[in-house]
């Protein structure tokens, strides 16, 4: 199977160019990613990356996230992964977006423009164990609280983005 080719943007999401993904992480350029978060009523549902995944493995972390490939949809990259990780296809609005950088080693980064993704999801949940290695359902109270105490469970990009959909559902 090929690698697939991200999209390189700009801090303002405009596309320059493409890398494989490999390439993008390994040099850390800029590239287009999205985080996806799933709510029931008052719960959220996280995720236990996989231990051998290339990187924050065993740390929680969003329902699910990836990277748009070059001439996909963002809208359509998000249905792809949420069946590839979770084996469920829901609708999702996009709540807001931001840069990270995190260096994980001397060859490994993250450099993203990260849009989040929020859908209402009740039913079944298939999880991928070559993504994850468990899941739960978390109230979003004890999760706010649980951030504050022990960031160092959750992942990189989810101390950023759980903030804003936190914020984003308690103004409903």
């Amino acid at each position: 199977m090929a690698e697939d080719k991200l999209i390189l943007v700009d801090i303002f999401d405009r596309p320059v160019g493409s890398a494989g993904k490999a390439e993008a992480h390994r040099r850390g350029l800029l590239h287009r990613a999205f985080s996806v978060f799933l709510v029931s009523g008052n719960t959220m549902l996280i995720q236990q990356r996989a231990l051998h995944k290339y990187h924050s493995g065993g740390l929680w972390s969003n329902a699910c996230c990836s990277h748009p490939r070059v001439g996909e949809a963002l809208s359509d990259a998000v249905q792809r992964r949420l069946q590839q990780e979770l084996g469920l296809r829901t609708p999702c609005r996009e709540t807001g977006e931001f840069v990270y950088h995190h260096k994980f080693s001397e060859e490994l980064f993250e450099y993203e423009y990260d849009h989040v993704f929020v859908g209402e999801y009740t039913g079944q949940v298939t999880l991928n164990p070559e993504e994850a290695m468990a899941m739960q359902w978390v109230e979003l109270d004890a999760l706010a609280k649980d951030l504050q105490q022990n960031p160092q469970k959750y992942s990189a990009w989810f101390l950023t983005a759980a903030p804003m959909v936190l914020a984003e559902l308690k103004k409903k």
